[in-house]
């Protein structure tokens, strides 16, 4: 069997280029290894994370109805009840992603798929193997989680964004190392529904992706929340105990501490699945076990292209995946496509409070010569925040002082993940702190924020 594109996994950004071709009219098939389609973005990591969130959100809501002038007596956290809808969610879009297979003709492969050269994959199932040819193939087979070495995952006491996900209760005690988007993620969620939460991160401080002003406000409001945060700190001798789980922690003044935990989530990022997928058979080169690619997102190998979790130099993020595959596709079909700006790629960290960037931090902006203007508002200045209880936080603007060009955007605060596509957008079209100081923004919103802190860039926001 000939097609015209394969893609080898239906994460985000497999399903999205097979869609994307198949509403181009090119012959399309996607190979998927596990039983349903929607990779681990859909399973075990963006969505049932979000849906747990969302219910820490209203738990946390009940368990302070007071402040909102309502009496909620004695509230019970059914925390199966949560499972269930999280896994209620997953299944639907789940079904989703097979209804949008159907109604763009792609037809859907179920096994391990082995590139073997010059356009040839193998595909593996239980009971059959069968061999199909494609003039273009995309590799999107995604990520893990890394362990540290020696470690195995371990649903009793040793976790991945895995097995956290199925515990079947609310643990007392939870150790977290590192402070990247799933380490504060879990550790938002579990704190909210009441468990003893411990970060350690070898690195100077929180989230060290962000903007140093974000990390240091997400500091402050976690442990206001009584997450208790070691940065600089060094987790060895791990090792399985009768009440969980046992680690030496060296902390950043040098003194040692023991810790025991019921709990410990490894959280220090995920590594490429690149092995065992027939690059070998390919002229297709790695870095580091990542796919080298162009800006259309070809390998060296001719006719196969590569996007998501696998590439080497862009962020490990479902968005960015979906984008890159719409990249690889509009090329192959000859459609007139740009390539990734790279500076233009919004971060989404859904803790409490949300954080949402884009573009250079300020250190990033001053280190690239440029001469840095800053705007920054924060949410106590908010009429909306106000109203919805969630004070904490700011929207800080990076720009450059001579023409007004955007660099970069930061917001920790209520709903930031939401707030940062006004920046992104706007350092798309190439507007200036001036349009968007001229932008009318409705009020009372959230967003207003974003619109103050432009006018803050030049010392002229009224709120604060």
């Amino acid at each position: 069997m000939s097609y015209d594109l394969v893609i080898i996994g239906s994460g985000p950004g497999g399903y999205s280029a097979a869609v994307r071709a198949g509403q181009y009219g090119l012959k399309t098939a996607i190979i998927e290894k596990d039983p349903k389609l929607g990779g681990t973005c859909l399973h075990v990591g963006c969505i049932p994370t979000k849906a747990l969130l969302h219910s820490a959100e209203v738990w946390d809501y009940f368990i302070h109805s007071e402040e909102q002038g309502i009496s909620c007596d004695n509230p019970v956290l059914n925390y199966p009840s949560v499972l269930k809808r999280k896994n209620d969610i997953v299944s639907k879009h789940a079904k989703g992603v097979e209804f949008l297979m159907k109604k763009n003709k792609v037809e859907v492969i179920k096994g391990f798929g082995t590139l073997k050269g010059g356009g040839q994959i193998e595909v593996r199932s239980n009971d059959s193997v069968r061999m199909i040819e494609a003039k273009n193939i995309i590799i999107a087979t995604g990520s893990e989680a890394r362990m540290l070495p020696g470690l195995t995952p371990d649903p009793a006491y040793l976790l991945t964004n895995v097995e956290i996900l199925s515990m079947g209760m609310v643990p007392k005690s939870l150790a977290i190392i590192g402070a990247g988007a799933v380490g504060v993620e879990f550790a938002s969620i579990f704190a909210r529904f009441g468990t003893k939460v411990t970060v350690l991160e070898m690195l100077p401080r929180l989230v060290p992706v962000e903007d140093e002003d974000v990390s240091k406000e997400l500091l402050r409001c976690f442990k206001k929340a009584g997450i208790r945060c070691e940065t600089g700190a060094k987790a060895e001798n791990i090792r399985r105990t009768a009440a969980g789980v046992a680690l030496s922690v060296t902390l950043a003044n040098g003194q040692k501490e023991e810790l025991e935990t019921e709990k410990l989530l490894i959280a220090v990022g995920r590594k490429p699945n690149t092995e065992n997928i027939g690059l070998v058979n390919t002229r297709v080169e790695l870095d580091r076990g990542f796919i080298k690619v162009d800006s259309m997102q070809r390998t060296s190998e001719p006719g196969v292209y590569a996007i998501g979790d696998v590439v080497a130099g862009t962020p490990q993020l479902a968005h960015v995946a979906t984008m890159e595959g719409m990249v690889a596709v509009g090329h192959m079909a000859g459609k007139n496509v740009k390539p990734i700006n790279k500076n233009r790629i919004p971060g989404a960290t859904y803790t409490e409070p949300g954080i949402g960037s884009v573009g250079l931090t300020e250190a990033q902006a001053k280190a690239a010569g440029h001469d840095v203007k800053v705007g920054k508002f924060p949410f106590s200045g908010n009429s909306k925040a106000s109203i919805l209880g969630h004070h904490e936080g700011f929207v800080k603007i990076v720009s450059d002082a001579k023409y007004g060009e955007i660099l970069g955007g930061h917001i920790i605060g209520p709903h930031a993940y939401e707030l940062i596509a006004e920046v992104v957008a706007a350092m798309e079209s190439e507007a200036t702190v001036e349009t968007m100081v001229e932008t009318i923004h409705a009020h009372p919103t959230l967003y207003e924020a974003v619109g103050e802190a432009f006018n803050a860039v030049n010392g002229m926001a009224i709120n604060a």
